[in-house]
């Protein structure tokens, strides 16, 4: 664990360094990733079922995760667990039913219509990982709002397994996955971009992986669209002299067991909290049965800045931007308008950040990397498209043509002077 001082500036600097070295991409992999990409766009199905065999040691038959598979799964999931999906998945309708858009149309002048239509995706691809990072919340988070927003196909790719985590199928067909394949790694998000025989090309690509995964996801943009690029996952804690050290050190400690890249950081103005936070993480990594991964993160990522006043906590963690934030503070609601940069903020000192993990219905799909500062949880508006139209009549383009053909003009376009000018009967 490290203790930064220094300026305000001059501390954001050094930790906004440090997660890009984080998050740095790896050359290697790109190479890899490259070829694994051409292998699957020239190679389809064949493709696919060669790096199963090589990277999952399965032969896979059938690309398609059979209906039957499903309905096991539906009977071997724990009725706790189903449970928790189905209340998870109503709040996650309910919070993001919130955020659809509506088109508009005005009239500026007469004989002039403009507005904008709201059009949803056609097909989205949602990628879901295997083994031990197979989490059903995130298939809920990522699917959830593409349903909501109107995206007419969904489907999902997930690595072969010789046993499946039934949460992850249960959750696929309870948020309205059309269609689950079993493929994994850079090859599934290949598939997804180029289609191959048996999976379709989609239009969008959204959800978490490894370093592959997210290569694939970066390299494959713009021939398809993607959520983002996430880098290791991130919490800050602004928390004062109210704060409980074990509630903030626990929630610290929530994140750094996903990923020894994995950062906390905590901001306070107390030194006393410092010290006692400090105390209660080595006192809770030793219970975690994910020691070794958090104690790694904690180790070698972990940072406590002090500083002295309430303004300068916030001017920080602005700077950072972090992913997660939480405001461990009496009446922390009252300094929501201080924030200026997060992916999700969790006011209080009983808000802990795996409510939005799991359960509040806000998104846990979120910009990293201090990406923050320009980029927003993933929502219904990642699953839509706006198209603009226009209609100017006749008497509207007559009285606007002077004003058009002279930026034309200027700026050297006289073809698109002469479009507007021949609909003038006079010239």
């Amino acid at each position: 664990m490290k203790r930064l001082t220094g300026t305000t500036q001059e501390i954001a600097k050094r930790l906004y360094e440090e997660q890009l070295e984080l998050a740095k991409d790896n050359r290697d992999v790109e190479a890899v990733v490259r070829d694994i990409l051409e292998a699957v766009k020239e190679g389809g199905d064949e493709a696919l079922r060669a790096y199963s065999r090589q990277f999952d040691q399965i032969d896979v038959a059938d690309l398609a995760v059979s209906q039957a598979v499903i309905d096991e799964a539906f009977k071997a999931i724990d009725p706790a667990v189903l449970g928790a999906l189905e209340r998870a998945k109503a709040n996650i309708e309910s919070y993001h039913r919130l955020q659809l858009e509506k088109g508009f149309e005005d009239q500026p002048s007469k004989g002039v219509i403009r507005g904008q239509l709201i059009r949803p995706i056609e097909r989205v691809g949602v990628y879901v990982p295997g083994g031990t990072a197979a989490y059903p919340s995130s298939v809920l988070m990522n699917v959830i709002p593409a349903k909501i927003a109107g995206v007419k196909e969904i489907i999902m790719i997930t690595p072969p397994q010789k046993e499946y985590v039934p949460a992850i199928l249960v959750a696929a067909k309870l948020s309205g996955v059309d269609k689950i394949y079993q493929v994994g790694g850079a090859q599934g998000i290949a598939a997804l971009a180029y289609g191959t025989q048996t999976i379709p090309k989609v239009d969008k690509i959204t959800g978490p992986g490894n370093i592959y995964v997210a290569t694939a996801k970066k390299l494959v943009f713009g021939q398809v669209g993607i959520d983002m690029v996430a880098g290791p996952s991130e919490i800050g804690v602004i928390a004062d002299q109210s704060a409980r050290p074990d509630y903030v050190a626990a929630d610290l400690l929530s994140q750094a067991e996903h990923d020894v890249l994995a950062r906390a950081i905590l901001v306070t103005n107390s030194a006393s909290l410092a010290e006692a936070v400090e105390g209660e993480i080595e006192h809770q990594l030793q219970l975690l049965p994910r020691e070794a991964i958090a104690r790694a993160s904690i180790e070698n990522n972990w940072r406590i800045i002090l500083t002295d006043s309430v303004e300068s906590m916030f001017e920080l963690m602005n700077l950072v931007a972090p992913e997660h934030l939480e405001i461990a503070m009496d009446d922390a609601y009252d300094y929501l308008d201080k924030v200026e940069n997060a992916g999700s903020i969790f006011l209080g000192h009983f808000t802990s950040e795996p409510i939005g993990d799991y359960y509040a219905g806000t998104n846990h799909v979120l910009p990293t990397t201090a990406t923050s500062r320009f980029s927003s949880a993933l929502g219904v508006h990642d699953f839509i498209k706006r198209i603009q139209y226009t209609q100017y009549d006749k008497a509207a383009i007559l009285a606007a043509e002077q004003d058009i053909t002279s930026l034309a003009y200027a700026e050297g376009l006289q073809a698109h002077a002469k479009a507007i000018e021949v609909r003038n009967d006079n010239n």
